[in-house]
């Protein structure tokens, strides 16, 4: 799965972007270099409804909260949920930065969330379709739209001038 082009057609030909989820992806790239400018890893994550109206808004916040679950798309998860008093966020999209791990595709599916967008793949951790593929996996009795490499060399520039900064 990895070794393929994520986010284009065959031949390079980036993939359209929507409109909206251009706009969510915008956000949480400006998040992330929150976070970046915190001295955490650089995600950024946005809950948007059906209309693009934003419900939630996450970084990371590990290092911060000492908080091993404070990844960028729990913190947004939960706002989300706050802000409609529901744990249910089936017609929402959750557009995140970096392609989401184990424990957020498992959160993302017990939020029951229909879609997620993201930007860089993750070829080390990623579960929404790099490494494994948690999100869209039939064997699990929800699954979620999965839409990778949004402005994928945006949110790989913020990853890479993060960790060489730390090298």
């Amino acid at each position: 799965m990895g070794s393929t082009p994520h986010g284009t057609y065959p031949g390079g030909v980036p993939l359209p972007t929507a409109p909206a989820d251009d706009a969510a992806m915008a956000r949480a790239l400006e998040l992330a270099a929150q976070a970046a400018a915190a001295g955490e890893i650089p995600v950024g994550a946005v809950v948007t409804d059906a209309t693009g109206r934003v419900l939630g808004e996450g970084r990371n916040l590990r290092e911060e909260t000492a908080d091993p679950t404070a990844h960028a798309e729990i913190v947004a998860l939960r706002e989300a949920a706050q802000a409609i008093g529901s744990w249910n966020l089936d017609d929402c999209t959750l557009t995140v930065t970096l392609e989401p791990c184990l424990m957020c595709a498992g959160a993302i599916l017990q939020a029951r969330a229909g879609r997620v967008v993201f930007g860089a793949w993750d070829e080390k951790a990623g579960a929404a379709g790099s490494v494994y593929d948690v999100l869209r996996d039939r064997r699990l009795p929800v699954r979620a739209e999965v839409v990778g490499g949004v402005r994928e060399h945006e949110a790989q520039a913020l990853l890479r001038a993060f960790f060489d900064a730390r090298r």
